[in-house]
Formats: structure tokens, C-alpha cells, sequence
């Protein structure tokens, strides 16, 4: 296992704890801005390991990283009038807990007494960071780094001209020199302009060839940080003809049909391309929506993964991944796989990957959290629209203000989605471990 492998699960765990401690951060602030006591804030679970206290909220670490949370007291209400709670039940012992901190004096600082919009803007704040935060991630990985693909830069320059491509023979003397050699085209050129026309992806540079035919042309390329302008002249060579798919095409005797092309003798180096602006709100919606569709069918996805796990199946790179998964192809993207030398990944490509797998979590993290279930934050914001609702309601009838609505009623519910969550973690390590992407 290199360095650069364990740095790309470094760079992961870092970036998700950071996601992580904003994504509490989108609570503690509206919450401590509205007035609502606000006793912890920490990222983990578990055993702590460090924390300081700054007025009346501790702050801290825990040993798991698996999430964080951020304590506000009185997120339960009181038992309504007339529906005691049974004494020494989930329920009423949480009630008791919810309070238990709030002084006589503090009573009014429960996060239950907040008015809906509050209760929402608290409650969305920590899933609406993760939405800006992703966005902002994959706008920086797709505009600032680029997305993967063949540059305009010049990875090989062919030393003669072969009349069968499949020819990889060394090149003799009788050989008639490339075009692009003779012109003086090098190796890690980086073309700008071809035939006047500016460019800057490999099929830009495929297009001002084909444009130009055989024609000379003026090729600007940048060497070594100076611009330098040469001539270069194209040969005629015949190419088989390839179909939408990219099979040869053959005539009625089986022959390969093939045309006449402009021949120069260059080849690409891989590595990113940043996008314009105009592509960049089609990039990320199609990234949200992508999300949304894997959280509305997530069943569906456990289901795959565990028949993969089974051995049942395939395991799709498009599925569900776990903690151990996520962990792997952070690795993989910031060592770039097995290849060296020549074959190597660029580093740019191993920093798109890294962003957009981070981009990509948080967006999940957005995502997840809109499920409308306890204790996830989409719980607590259905739970704040249907009190809002039942307010207006009433108000509509002319009968007095229900009050807030009951949510430790759900706490039953809570516990047992909080136990799928675990267990739906714990298969997707397993299947990690068995069936890895």
C-alpha cells in the first residue's frame, strides 16, 4: 500500500469530518441566533477524546467518526394535557431528559417553543450546507480542475509514416518521415491554435487536422512557456471506415471499406479539462438528481449489493458503496491505480477524482437526510411543517392553537430506523470486504 494511497484516505476522512462538522454548524448557529440552548457539539460518537468548554457549549471530538451531532436542549415537549406518558417508558424518560437541563429560568430557551420557521431553519441548516458544500466541490473540481479527458497537449509524435496503422514496426530509413516531425513538432507541445482556429481539447485538435485536409496550416503550440508557430502539411493516408459503434466497416467481398484522411502523426496526453461556465449547472444537477434517484431507490440498491455480496450478481460501480468501499476508491484515486510511467494517472485527474468523490458524499449526506424519518434531520423538518400546518388549521376553524406538535410520540420509530441505518452499514462493509467495487 503506497503513501499516496494512505493519503487518499486521509484526504477522505478529512474532508468528511470537515463536511461533517459544517454540516452541525448549519444547526448550532440558527440555533444559538434564535436563543435555543445549545449544551454539545461534537464530531463522533462514542469515547471522547478532546473537548473544551466556551460558554455553555462543549466542544469537542469522539472516537467514531460516523457523524457528529449537536445537543439542543428541549427537543421534546411536554406530555400534552390529558395524555400522561406511562411512567418509566421510552417516552416519558426522554421527555424528562429533553428538559432536564433547562433551569426555571431557561424554560423559554427549549427548542420546542420555537415558531416553525425557526424550528425549519434550523433543522434544514445542516442538510442545506451539505447541498452548497457538494456544489461548490464539483464546481470547483469540473471548472477549476477539469474533468478528465485527452488534452490538446502533444503526448507522441510519430517518427514515420506507416501505410497500415496496425504497423508497429520500427521506422527505417526508407520510411518517409511523419508530417509532424518534419514540421518540428515535439513531444509535450501543448497545441493553442490549429489552421487560426483556437483550441484546447484533443478533438478540438482532431477537428482543425480534418478541417484542413493537406493543405499548410499554421500550428501555435507552447514550448517551454514560449509561443512558437510552425508550418505543418498533412499526407493523405487511407483509413478503414468505422461505424457508430466502432467496428470496421466491410464491402460486399468482406474488404474493409476505407477513405482517404489527413495524416499528421500526433497523439494526445490525458489529463482535464475545465469546463465553461454555461456547462457547469447542467453538470451539477445532473449530479443531484443522480443522488436523489440513488436515496428514492435505496432499497433497491441494498438488494443488488447484497446479491453481489451473495455472489448472486455482478457488483455495479454505479451502486451502493460502503464505508470500506469509499475508503478504496479514495486510495485508488490519489495513487492512480497500479500504472507508472508513461501510463500514470496525472495528478490533476487524481485531484478531479478526489473532489468529486467528496462533492459526491455530500451531496449523499444532502440527500440522505431529506429521508422524512427520525431521527434523520428530514424527520424533524416534516415534523415542523405539520405543525405549521395544523396550526393554520386550526386558526382557519377558529379553534385555539394545538400547541406543538408531539414528536417524542415518534421516538419508537426513531429507534428502529437508527437500527436499519446500522444495520444497512454493517452490510455494505461486508459486502465491501467480499464483493469490493
Amino acid at each position: 500500500m503506497s503513501l499516496s494511497y494512505l493519503a487518499g484516505i486521509a484526504v477522505l476522512v478529512l474532508g468528511l469530518a470537515v463536511s461533517v462538522a459544517l454540516h452541525e454548524l448549519g444547526h448550532l448557529v440558527p440555533a444559538k441566533i434564535f436563543g435555543v440552548k445549545v449544551s454539545e457539539y461534537f464530531i463522533g460518537f462514542g469515547p471522547k477524546i478532546w473537548s473544551f468548554k466556551r460558554g455553555e457549549t462543549e466542544y469537542g471530538v469522539k472516537a467514531l467518526w460516523l457523524g457528529g451531532y449537536v445537543r439542543l436542549l428541549g427537543m421534546l415537549p411536554p406530555a400534552p394535557a390529558g395524555k400522561p406518558d406511562k411512567p418509566g417508558s421510552l417516552v416519558a424518560t426522554s421527555r424528562q431528559e429533553a428538559l432536564a437541563e433547562l433551569g426555571p429560568q431557561e424554560q423559554h430557551r427549549a427548542f420546542y417553543r420555537l415558531s416553525v420557521p425557526k424550528k425549519l431553519v434550523v433543522m434544514a441548516g445542516g442538510i442545506l450546507t451539505n447541498l452548497v458544500l457538494g456544489v461548490v466541490i464539483l464546481l470547483v473540481a469540473v471548472g477549476l480542475v477539469g474533468v478528465p479527458g485527452y488534452t490538446s497537449t502533444l503526448g507522441s509524435v510519430s517518427e514515420c509514416l506507416k501505410a497500415d496503422p496496425a504497423d508497429t514496426s520500427a521506422c527505417t530509413p526508407q520510411d518517409q518521415a511523419a508530417p509532424a516531425l518534419s514540421a518540428g513538432l515535439r513531444s509535450g507541445d501543448q497545441v493553442l491554435s490549429w489552421g487560426g482556429t483556437p483550441v484546447s481539447t484533443w478533438a478540438d485538435v482532431q477537428a482543425g487536422i480534418k478541417a484542413a485536409g493537406t493543405q499548410p496550416v499554421q500550428v501555435v503550440v507552447l514550448r517551454d512557456g514560449t509561443e512558437q508557430t510552425l508550418t505543418v502539411t498533412a499526407a493523405e493516408v487511407r483509413r478503414p471506415v468505422l461505424d457508430d459503434s466502432g467496428k470496421e466497416l466491410v464491402d460486399a467481398e468482406g474488404k474493409p471499406v476505407t477513405e482517404p484522411r489527413p495524416f499528421v502523426g500526433v497523439g494526445p496526453t490525458l489529463g482535464t479539462i475545465p469546463q465553461p461556465a454555461s456547462a457547469l449547472p447542467a453538470i451539477v444537477a445532473t449530479a443531484v438528481g443522480g443522488t436523489l434517484k440513488a436515496i428514492l431507490t435505496l432499497p433497491v440498491g441494498l438488494y443488488h449489493a447484497v446479491a453481489a455480496g451473495l455472489g448472486l450478481e455482478q457488483r455495479s460501480p454505479e451502486g451502493l458503496v460502503g464505508l470500506l468501499g469509499i475508503g478504496r476508491l479514495a486510495g485508488e484515486a490519489a495513487s492512480g491505480g497500479a500504472a507508472s510511467g508513461p501510463l500514470a494517472i496525472p495528478f490533476s485527474m487524481r485531484v478531479f477524482s478526489l473532489l468529486s468523490l467528496l462533492g459526491s458524499l455530500n451531496l449523499a449526506l444532502f440527500a440522505f437526510n431529506l429521508i422524512p424519518l427520525l431521527p434523520l434531520d428530514g424527520g424533524h423538518v416534516l415534523g415542523a411543517l405539520y405543525e405549521g400546518a395544523r396550526r393554520r388549521w386550526a386558526l382557519a376553524q377558529g379553534r385555539p392553537d394545538p400547541g406543538p406538535v408531539d414528536t417524542a410520540r415518534m421516538l419508537p420509530v426513531g429507534q428502529a430506523v437508527f437500527g436499519l441505518l446500522i444495520v444497512m452499514t454493517l452490510v455494505l462493509v461486508w459486502v465491501d470486504v467480499v464483493a469490493p467495487v
